[in-house]
């Protein structure tokens, strides 16, 4: 990358992620946040806290929004909220990233893999019935890469069985199954605000929503120590995480552009599937016309993943891995199951269309800092190395 820098001849690299173009657009406001912040001396749990979790409630069509310190803490919150322990076991899928992998570990409880669509790379409801046993207290679905699973197909056969749904949202701020937001399907919806998501914050941040008050009075709770009064712990299973009253404020001032944001990354989106659509070998995830996709990554996948991203970096254009290795192959959460005195997770061959997908996809740049002379040179450069 850096020979491509140093080159004068040749165009500067195109990043897989570029945030100063929104910073620079909203700095102004953002200043005025972080000095309002500033001058009212309340840095945790404070005004701003309460405003966006209003505000995002409403937003995702949620009863209640619980702002937590990151979205991997809401995940694990959300488990504790549901009282789900030692003993237990949490279904989910291996190809997202590990993050709900490492919340179900967090809580002592145990992770059975659900394989996925092999095309829509998100989970298989259909294989969800396989999967549960006694032992099951929860199921975490994934919404992948800005695309939404197939909510209501996974609702009936969870309800059936007895078993709440936590939704794993992360990636999926504004995207919506048949007008209904994600995150408001499941007994529980989890946000993070990392700064790369579609609503990103300037450092750490997440939320869990709920429309049940019971869940969210706990979830409360649960955020700050499980006190009930102050200093008086009252349930197991407190944790310190807060979403900061700075990251709050920033938060309100991104929020109402978040739609714009979401089309300035379909437009991407757009374009680059008009290319593929027209290659060999090109095809792409399914688009459910029931579903409304936000483009939080623009993935697709290819035998020769390796060979292609070396040829476009070669022509200035990053890509990345979303993501390289499935959960119940991770060393870290092998050793993690072991410590619980658990048996092995699912051995390799055991998730095909996980695995295979896991082998083969990669990420294209696709953020709302693109121009329009970067993503016509992507999709140049496709044409080409393809």
């Amino acid at each position: 990358m850096s020979s491509i820098n140093s080159c004068p001849d040749v165009l500067p690299v195109i990043p897989m992620n570029s945030l100063s173009g929104v910073y620079a657009r909203f700095q102004a406001d953002l200043n005025a946040a972080a000095a309002r912040v500033i001058a009212s001396g309340w840095t945790i749990l404070g005004p701003e806290v309460d405003a966006f979790e209003e505000a995002w409630a409403a937003h995702v069509g949620s009863g209640h929004c619980i702002g937590v310190a990151s979205g991997s803490d809401a995940l694990q919150l959300a488990l504790r909220a549901l009282e789900v322990g030692s003993g237990d076991e949490v279904l989910t899928v291996a190809n997202a990233g590990g993050y709900s992998t490492q919340a179900i570990l967090a809580v002592g409880a145990r992770p059975v893999f659900v394989d996925i669509h092999p095309h829509s790379l998100l989970l298989d409801e259909t294989a969800i019935g396989g999967a549960i046993s006694p032992r099951t207290r929860a199921l975490i679905v994934t919404h992948l890469y800005g695309r939404m699973a197939p909510m209501p197909a996974i609702l009936a056969t969870c309800r059936a069985a007895g078993i709440p749904v936590i939704e794993d949202a992360a990636q999926a701020h504004g995207a919506s199954w048949e007008g209904r937001q994600a995150g408001a399907w499941g007994e529980l919806g989890c946000f993070s605000f990392y700064p790369t998501k579609n609503l990103g914050a300037l450092g750490d941040g997440g939320a869990v929503c709920c429309s049940d008050a019971g869940l969210a009075a706990r979830l409360r709770q649960l955020r700050q120590y499980g006190w009930q009064p102050k200093y008086q712990v009252q349930i197991p299973g407190g944790m310190n995480s807060r979403l900061d009253e700075i990251q709050a404020a920033f938060l309100r001032v991104l929020l109402p552009a978040l739609p714009e944001l979401n089309a300035a990354r379909q437009q991407v989106a757009a374009q680059y599937s008009a290319v593929l659509g027209a290659l060999p070998g090109g095809a792409l995830p399914p688009r459910p016309t029931e579903a409304v996709d936000v483009a939080h990554l623009f993935v697709l996948r290819h035998a020769r993943r390796d060979a292609l991203r070396a040829a476009l970096l070669a022509r200035g254009i990053q890509t990345d891995i979303h993501y390289p290795l499935p959960d119940h192959l991770q060393p870290g959460f092998i050793a993690r199951l072991a410590a619980l005195g658990e048996p092995p997770m699912a051995p390799a061959g055991a998730l095909p269309a996980s695995e295979a997908a896991c082998a083969e996809v990669f990420s294209l740049p696709c953020h709302p800092s693109l121009d329009a002379g970067q993503v016509q040179r992507v999709c140049d450069a496709l044409r080409e190395v393809w």
